[in-house]
Order: C-alpha cells, then structure tokens, then sequence
C-alpha cells in the first residue's frame, strides 16, 4: 500500500510538494489526496495542509494540535516537541505551515543525521525518501498480547477519520461548484451532438480526448433519455470516484462493457467512428465508408498486437497502463495531421499496410494462403518458414500465434497486419517474440544449432557454410550459454533482427553475407524521438513512396477503388 501510495502521489498536481509526503501525514491524508488529484481546478497549497491540522476548525494551529501529531510519529528518543517550535526549526522548514507539515507527519532523523543536517543544503526536502520496510504482523500465538503498539491514539484516528470525511466533503463541493455553470442553458444540459459536450465537459473538465465524446454521453446517460444534464454528470463522474482515477483507468471504464473486466476489440470501435467523423485529417474519407471501416480495424489491429501482450484478445487494465496508446490519444486529438503521430493513427502507415495485402491476395477474395505468401516481397521468404507461419493456421500447440481466419489454412486481413509488421519491424519486442515461436520448433524455450540449420539449409543460394553463420550469430548474440539461444538473448542483444533475417529471408542473407546493413542515414537516427520504430517507419517511407511512383496504381484507385473484401469487425469477433 505504502508503495502504491508513493507512486500515486508524483503523479499528482504540485507533486513536487507532495513528493516530501512520505511519512505520516501522507498515510493519514490519503483519501484527501485523492481528491485533488482528479480535481485540476483545485490546487492543493498550504491552505490545504494547516485545515489538515487544524483539528477544531478555529482558524488557529494551536500547540495543542501540533503535540498531538507529535506524539504520534516520533518517539520519546527523537526530537523534541519544543525543539519543532524553536526560531531555527522554523526558519529551516520554512513556507509555513506546509514545511511545517513535515516535522508534524513525518519521523526526523536522530543522532548522527542531525549533525549532518548543518551542512545539507535546502535541497535535502527535495529528495525522495525511503520506503518504509513492510511488517507482516504476525499470528496471535507467537506474539505477546499487546506488543504491538497501536498507529495510532484512539482519540487521534477518531479525529482523523472525521476531518478526513470534511475534507473530502468539502473538495467535492467545490469541485461541483466550478462546474456547475457549464450546465447552465436552457436545455439545462447538453445532448450526444452538442459542440459544447465535447470542447468543454469531454476535453476541459474531463481532460479527455474529444473523440471520447459520444462514449462518455452514453456513459453518464444510461437511460438513453437524449440528454446529460448536470445532476446525471456529478452521479456518475463525482459519485462513482471517475474524477479520482488515473486517465488510463477513465478511458478502460469508459471503453469497457459492464459485466467484462477487459476491453474487446468491438470496444474501440464507437471512439474511432467518432474520430473518422470529426478528424480533419480524415476528412477526405467520409465518402468512403469502406476505407473508413478498413482503417478502424487497422488501427485496432495494431493497438492490439503491440499492448495485448497475452495475445488473448482481451486487453486488460494492467496491459493498458504498460503501453503507449493513452500518449497516442491524445496526441492524435491535437494534430490536424493523423501521420504525424507516429503509432496506430498514421493514415499513410494503414496505406501501406493494405496496400501490401492487396499485392499478396492476388484474387481479391481477401484470404491469403500459403501459396500467396510465398509472393511477398518478391519470393524473399523460404519456404520452410511460411510453413512454420501456417502452422498458426492449425491447432499446433506450440504456433506462435493462432490464425483469427475461420477458413483452414488461410490467413486473413487481421493475422496479415500481425505477420507484416512481425516481418518488417523485428526489432519491436512483440516482433522478437513472434520470430523466437517461429524457430523454435520443439517450443522448449531454446533455440539450438539443429534448428537454425533447419531453415538455414532451405536457402538455394548458401554463401557461407552454416558452421561460419552460426560462429557469427553466437558472437552477436553473446547468449549465455553458447549451447542453445534463448528469447532473453535475443531480447537482450541489438542484433537480434539479423538472426531472423538470416534464417529466413534469402535477399537479407545475401545483404548480410556483403556486410550490407541497410542501416537509415546519420542524421535520421541520432536524437530520433522514437528509436523503437526507425525499422518500421524505414519500411513504411520507402514503401509508401514507391507507390507514389506508382501512377498506374493511382490512377486506378481513383477511377475503381478496391473491394470492401471480408465481414466487418463486429461480425467477425462476435
């Protein structure tokens, strides 16, 4: 608890003031920060921390309050309660009551600390400070009763519990009291279209993306009356503890149905159909309701191949929270261009990634078999590793990932997105799992010598013998026992990719074989922002343009677009 509290708090407004908490008074007050953390039009300050103390209500810190604190978090053996009053206490913890906080609610260190505390600097509050280790109290029979000595004084918790609830009354009053005018019209709310819903109570006070509009108004109005007024927004924003949870934690609530605990693909679907009819870089779609749809299920395609690490398609909370697509949100609400944010949202990224399933599914018939794959990127796979790739198609145990696609031996539009950008991206470490799956044929955990020689051998042109690659991979790859490789290993090492393309792709054996690295310019690749995706963003930039060159393409796509091949996303995960 006391770590999850420590965390909580550096994500809160002024959490340079609340860093210090990390003693008692943070322990004491906890609820209460959770008040003005959700709350961004209350600011905590050190008005705040003396109503904390300020246990009557009086207006006054008397020394009464303060001893009584006092003699909760130090002990006869550390400071003295008239040395927190001295002129050189105070002029130590100075900006008021707030500094003075920190001697009420936290331990001060004794003995050699204090002659040290001279010759710190005013910077020492700043410094984070140590956890607290974690007592499990013991069972009854092997303690003595009553050798635990209780947190707290009886009268203290008592007085505690009953201020905390004022605060926290009191922060949510005012809370309502800075929102309550947004209410004011005379339709006494807004409804699900109202510009007003979505720049003011989805973007201002919420602090969410705007597209989150018509899933958050369905949210607050569960009767489906047509309109949210402010009664309905306190009941389900304020009421339910919304405002006091993390963003990530908003939008899984939000997205989510109500009798599931993780989020579906169909989930997604209402905030991007919001996002393709309000974005102005997608304007140019809305006469296209077939790409719309193609462009929806790629983005989520995407969202889920790299956060849904499981690969269940159920992205939980916690897989939420370790990913990016929170940052991505909201960064796409903001630019008037979706490429130029560089994960899930790139239009010019979905262009390319359909665009490369249309030249493998030569007959539009939207399934890609084995046949088919063996075309992609001129022939450039062996044959034993799009057979290793099918076997996801089957109930092999041991596949690295099980076809969505209903027809046997087939690959459709969605195992498509997660092999292309396995394929072109194998640095990602989604992508170096899915290539370690693929190897590793006896699914052990362990990539051996046999194995590499497997896929090695089904190269036509071999340049070098396997001996000499397999010398190279292991001094790459340094694994930790040069027996086998494992996924760790590869994890670990920058290389890794190399393996991969070596193993299984004959134009990239022969680049390597001619120490050709294909490596992006200099100047692209120091103080890139995001070096997680140069691979994949190479890839797309040099694809795109080639088909940009392409005129017979363009010129084709503007008279007959393609085909809306395949069932709908809601149809196809029922």
């Amino acid at each position: 608890m006391v770590v999850f509290m420590h965390q909580f708090c550096l994500s809160l407004p002024g959490s340079s003031l609340v860093r210090l908490e990390g003693g008692r008074i943070m322990k004491i007050l906890f609820t209460s920060c959770f008040q003005w953390r959700a709350d961004h039009l209350i600011k905590p300050s050190n008005e705040y921390w003396f109503k904390c103390l300020d246990l009557d209500e009086n207006g006054q810190l008397t020394p009464d309050e303060m001893k009584l604190f006092m003699r909760s978090s130090m002990s006869e053996n550390e400071m003295p309660f008239e040395d927190v009053l001295r002129p050189n206490t105070r002029h130590d913890c100075t900006r008021g009551p707030f500094k003075l906080s920190l001697i009420l609610g936290n331990r001060m260190e004794t003995g050699n600390d204090n002659a040290d505390a001279s010759s710190s600097s005013s910077n020492s509050f700043y410094t984070f400070p140590p956890l607290p280790p974690i007592i499990l109290p013991r069972s009854p029979s092997n303690q003595e009763e009553g050798n635990i000595p209780p947190l707290f004084d009886p009268p203290l918790q008592l007085a505690l519990r009953n201020h905390h609830e004022i605060m926290r009354q009191s922060l949510k009053e005012q809370y309502i009291l800075r929102i309550s005018h947004f209410f004011d019209n005379p339709l006494g709310g807004f409804r699900i279209n109202d510009a007003e819903f979505k720049s003011v109570i989805t973007k201002k006070v919420c602090q969410l993306p705007s597209f989150f509009s018509a899933a958050l108004f369905r949210k607050i109005d569960i009767k489906s009356s047509g309109i949210v007024t402010r009664d309905k927004f306190i009941r389900y924003w304020v009421d339910r503890d919304m405002l006091t949870m993390d963003t990530v934690t908003q939008m899984y609530r939000i997205l989510k149905q109500p009798d599931h605990e993780y989020l579906s693909q169909v989930d997604f679907k209402p905030v991007l159909q919001e996002l393709l009819e309000t974005h102005p870089g997608l304007e140019f779609l809305k006469t296209k309701p077939n790409f719309q749809k193609r462009y929806a299920e790629t983005v989520i395609y995407r969202i889920f191949y790299h956060i849904n690490r499981r690969g269940n398609g159920r992205l939980s909370l916690r897989e939420l929270k370790r990913g990016n697509l929170i940052p991505a949100m909201q960064r796409v609400d903001d630019e008037e261009d979706t490429d130029g944010v560089l994960r899930y949202f790139s239009y010019k990224q979905f262009y390319v990634i359909y665009r490369k399933f249309g030249e493998v599914d030569a007959n539009h018939d939207f399934l890609i078999d084995q046949g088919d794959l063996l075309t992609y990127g001129d022939g450039a796979l062996t044959s034993r590793i799009v057979a290793r790739i099918f076997e996801q198609a089957s109930l092999c145990p041991i596949a690295p990932r099980k076809f969505t696609c209903e027809v046997a031996r087939h690959m459709n539009y969605e195992d498509f997105v997660y092999f292309l950008i396995s394929v072109e991206d194998k640095s990602s470490e989604p992508s170096v799992e899915y290539w370690f799956k693929l190897l590793d044929l006896d699914g052990n955990g362990k990539l051996t010598p046999g194995e590499m020689r497997y896929f090695y051998e089904d190269h036509a042109k071999k340049p070098v013998s396997f001996e000499m690659i397999l010398c190279q991979i292991i001094d790459m790859i340094a694994p930790e026992r040069e027996e086998y490789i494992t996924l760790r290993d590869l994890k670990r090492s920058d290389l890794s990719r190399i393996v991969f393309e070596v193993l299984s792709n004959r134009g990239k054996l022969l680049a390597f074989d001619d120490r050709v690295r294909f490596p992006l310019p200099r100047r692209r690749l120091q103080g890139h922002q995001h070096p997680d995706l140069i691979e994949w963003l190479r890839f797309v930039d040099k694809e795109f343009e080639s088909m940009l060159i392409d005129a017979e393409f363009i010129s084709s796509s503007e008279d007959e677009p393609m085909e809306d091949w395949g069932e709908p996303i809601e149809e196809m995960h029922d």
